[in-house]
């Protein structure tokens, strides 16, 4: 018995996880409607965790006094980051629009709680930090499950963390994991905006597959064409 999915279903999955994109200006005001963000955050609540401990929280964020407060951290923060380059690398950097927070027609917050699961939870003894790790994956989730609803995501990262868990009132124990923007969108682009900007490239995968030890690339050709396929 195959427990494989369709090809169809496959190629859905996958087309999901290659056309996704960080989404910063291409938000339409349409709301999202309510049964969407339902199977939206449902997706993201059935993400791994280690030891089960599901250590998310979601933050739906209407509000546009609160979403002000967050855009002006956003713009300290960015002023501050802009400083790390210089010439033509900063006059890009400053070129680029890198959140839709008022533009986009919902907020998300997806928060990580330290305490969840109590002081011992199994599978955390040594990797304290797979509390954040499994909370990255609650991302995930949510993202491509948006990319197959047709709504785009933009992750907010340009943002401190401790003014943002005050604007949004967060307990002492839970920290601000993700800043996301939601909404649909008037196109995909066809790839990364960073990409497409001159940024940053994606690097060859061939360049970033070991075997056994660190620094043993895969070297035949058969096996280099198989990571391509």
């Amino acid at each position: 018995m195959s427990h494989s999915f369709t090809e169809p279903e496959r190629e859905g999955l996958y087309r999901a996880i290659y056309e996704r994109r960080d989404v910063r200006s291409q938000f339409l005001p349409d709301p999202v409607p309510s049964h969407v963000l339902a199977r939206l955050l449902n997706a993201a609540h059935h993400a791994p965790s280690v030891g089960f401990m599901q250590p998310w929280d979601f933050l739906v964020i209407d509000s546009l006094e609160v979403r002000q407060s967050v855009l002006e951290i956003f713009d300290r923060e960015n002023e501050r980051a802009a400083g790390n380059y210089d010439g033509d690398r900063g006059q890009t950097y400053r070129s680029l629009k890198l959140q839709g927070i008022i533009e986009s027609p919902m907020n998300l917050c997806i928060t990580c709680d330290r305490s969840r699961g109590g002081p011992s939870v199994l599978g955390r003894n040594t990797i304290m930090e797979t509390d954040l790790f499994s909370t990255c994956l609650a991302v995930q989730n949510l993202w491509l499950a948006a990319r197959a609803e047709g709504i785009g995501v933009g992750w907010v990262s340009i943002l401190d963390p401790q003014e943002l868990a005050q604007v949004l009132e967060l307990p002492e124990q839970v920290y601000p994991l993700a800043y996301l923007c939601l909404g649909y969108v008037s196109e995909f682009l066809d790839q990364p905006e960073l990409q497409a900007k001159g940024w940053r490239s994606r690097i060859p995968l061939s360049e970033l597959v070991h075997r056994d030890t660190w620094g043993h690339l895969l070297e035949s050709e058969d096996e280099l064409r198989g990571l391509m396929d």
